[in-house]
């Protein structure tokens, strides 16, 4: 299981990052992301002390990926601070979208989405169809949350995802020991959503690694962060385009008997 949208005592979490990187190796993920709440003025700390615990994680059998979730930034600040924190060794840069439980700053989506170092848009609220189109020119994923308040748009934001050719991310948001869901659970917030029970269980399926492997089976050398989350999705929607042509086809098969 992965979740990169995981928050610590760095910001307003409540657990160090060995404690939260422990409770998630005890629940069964194996991919994670620390993606704690930066601007400007702690930016350059969060990403250093993340890598001060990579060792800790594989230790944990849990690959950590360092990120950060620019929070409240204002619009004009999103693209500049998203590339500081990239070329500070940045591997996942979240935005903080414009959830309805939140004044955040309107054209914070668009921001996000219009900048080539931002990879998820975290609950991007009452999304817009062009905000969903640019998220699927720009390789930029939507994130589908279980954190209350915040998952009140999840629907919507599938919606007009799909219809986009937008690609998702189910994650929790974690503030808190309780906010660490079961792989159940993150299956009920996919097809809450509305997504079929075969595109829930695709998306819940696939490993970074396992992506990582197909990438150098086949000899593509995108092993960024973004390359990683391209092949889930790109795997992720030929899985769902072999089991919808399968479907149609026994479908088929049934009339003409």
């Amino acid at each position: 299981m992965y979740d990169f949208h995981c928050h610590t005592t760095y910001s307003d979490g409540e657990l160090i990052p060995s404690e939260l990187i422990r409770r998630m190796a005890y629940a069964g993920y194996t991919e994670m992301g620390i993606a704690d709440h930066a601007d400007f003025s702690n930016i350059e700390e969060l990403i250093a002390a993340q890598k001060r615990v990579k060792r800790s994680a594989e230790l944990y059998g849990i690959s950590l990926y360092t990120g950060v979730e620019l929070t409240h930034v204002p619009p004009e600040e999103i693209d500049e601070l998203a590339n500081l924190a990239k070329s500070l060794g940045a591997e996942v840069v979240i935005v903080h979208g414009e959830t309805t439980a939140e004044p955040v700053a309107d054209g914070t989506n668009f921001a996000a989405l219009s900048s080539d170092a931002v990879d998820i848009l975290a609950h991007p609220g009452l999304i817009t169809e062009e905000e969903a189109k640019l998220a699927a020119k720009n390789n930029v994923y939507l994130e589908l949350t279980s954190r209350g308040g915040h998952n009140r748009t999840n629907g919507h934001v599938l919606s007009l995802g799909k219809r986009a050719g937008a690609s998702f991310v189910i994650q929790s948001d974690i503030h808190s020991p309780d906010d660490i869901i079961s792989e159940d659970t993150r299956y009920i917030v996919a097809r809450g959503a509305g997504m079929t029970e075969d595109e829930a269980k695709s998306v819940l399926s696939l490993t970074a690694e396992t992506v990582q492997a197909m990438y150098a089976m086949y000899g593509l050398g995108d092993d960024s962060f973004t390359g990683i989350l391209s092949g889930y999705f790109n795997i992720i929607n030929i899985c769902i385009y072999i089991l919808r042509f399968d479907s149609n086809r026994s479908v088929l098969q049934n009339d003409l008997h």
